[in-house]
């Protein structure tokens, strides 16, 4: 399901700036293109105004819940070291979940929570680019 693609990617969430690494000693940045571990999505993560957005570019035939072209609008801050963290707003659902990313070259792993963080989930990713 969607939740799935994008509590991977966040969970649907929202908040203030996405702050980039400084040039000087760059990190990887979540924006790429990315397959989910399990195979069954991949997003592509790139700026949307003040945020980041993520949108489903493929999903595998007979995955409920999630479509292609569904959207994950996230806004997130740089916290160091590969980490980055905010919130996510998912429009199609029209719900906000808390989001961790921990972002290296070719690999990044998201966890998003909802309801206090009493429900979350954490999702591997490999960068296709």
């Amino acid at each position: 399901m969607m939740i799935k693609t994008l509590i991977a990617v966040a969970a649907g969430l929202a908040l203030t700036t996405v702050s980039l690494a400084p040039a000087a000693h760059a990190e990887p940045s979540p924006e790429g293109n990315w397959s989910r571990g399990d195979g069954k999505a991949k997003v592509k993560i790139a700026p949307c105004g003040d945020d980041l957005c993520a949108v489903n570019t493929w999903i595998k035939a007979g995955t409920k819940d999630e479509k292609t072209g569904d959207k994950l609008v996230m806004t997130v801050a740089h916290s160091g070291d590969g980490h980055w963290k905010g919130k996510a707003y998912d429009p199609q659902r029209k719900l906000t979940y808390r989001l961790s990313m921990t972002v290296a070259e070719s690999r990044m792993t998201t966890r998003g929570c909802v309801l206090g963080g009493l429900v979350c989930k954490g999702v591997d990713w490999t960068r296709l680019d």
